[in-house]
């Protein structure tokens, strides 16, 4: 039993539930692990990926509720395997002497937190040990980013709305904008950020706000991180203007606010990652073709 867990408030929708007791909030996880799948990946952004990938642990369940989540069988449904902490000390190890992988990255890590600091002390024990990458939503209380603050060497956060009635209606989180830019201003200060900015069909215009956020609010210095990637999928295949593509000239358009902004750190992607044939379930793209410049 976990006394997080007795009245949790990991994420921010501070659901103050039992999960001990067999109560589920939001996000549905229970008081256990749920892993879907973990691995070295080599599709994050060239700092997290490194010489021998990045060591990505999925975690099921997930404190948004996107209509367009590619991941939808594990971060909706569920999905996935049930497994011990020392079980979660297992891959992690072998990730790091086995795999010899870059960093652990946490996949959607919050309703876990406490347990994931478990099987990181059974390592530090043995005197493994690697960096971490908190790789999330963003959405994120920053009171928890700094209790867990030995679990985020890399921030690699969203900012994926610029307005709450998007936020709202297309993931369920109507604070979603004031949090993810506080926890993006927590990162810059405490630890090493990644900013991706998801360009959605129809809100360009959005992205360009995010970007304009980070530029006037926390940095110029901050590497951003421009996707195309955005494929239809899961309940956003009948919801316009989510049921297409972004148009190239969307995405052209959100580029070029990169230089008017001063944003010169990070990366953009070729247009054609837009193509649904080069998304895997589960996997993030190819970053793109280098530095904005």
């Amino acid at each position: 039993m976990k006394a997080e867990f007795a009245s949790c408030e990991l994420c921010p929708r501070r659901c103050r539930i039992d999960r001990n007791a067999g109560f589920r909030g939001f996000c549905g996880a229970g008081d256990g692990l749920r892993l879907f799948r973990w691995g070295p990946h080599f599709g994050e952004e060239p700092p997290v990926t490194g010489k021998n990938g990045s060591g990505c642990i999925f975690f099921s369940r997930c404190t948004l509720k996107c209509v367009y989540c590619q991941n939808s069988p594990w971060s909706w449904k569920g999905g996935g395997e049930d497994v011990t902490v020392a079980r979660l000390a297992e891959i992690m190890r072998d990730l790091a002497l086995k795999d010899k992988v870059s960093n652990w990255n946490l996949v959607s890590p919050t309703p876990y937190l406490p347990l994931i600091r478990e099987a990181k002390e059974i390592l530090a024990a043995e005197g493994v040990s690697l960096p971490f990458v908190w790789n999330s939503s963003g959405y994120e209380r920053t009171e928890i980013l700094e209790e867990y603050r030995d679990l985020c060497d890399i921030a690699l956060f969203d900012l994926r709305y610029s307005r709450n009635e998007t936020a709202m209606r297309y993931s369920s989180a109507k604070d979603y904008v004031e949090t993810a830019r506080r926890a993006v201003e927590w990162a810059w200060k405490n630890t090493k950020p990644i900013v991706r900015v998801l360009v959605l069909p129809g809100h360009a215009d959005e992205a360009i706000e995010s970007l304009a956020f980070i530029a006037n609010r926390v940095s110029r210095e901050v590497p951003v991180s421009v996707m195309c990637q955005y494929v239809p999928s899961f309940m956003a295949k009948t919801i316009p203007p989510l049921s297409r593509g972004v148009t190239e000239a969307e995405y052209h358009q959100v580029v070029e606010s990169l230089e008017l902004l001063g944003l010169e750190n990070g990366w953009t992607q070729g247009f054609g990652a837009a193509d649904a044939s080069n998304v895997m379930l589960g996997e993030n793209m190819e970053p793109g073709s280098g530095t904005i410049r």
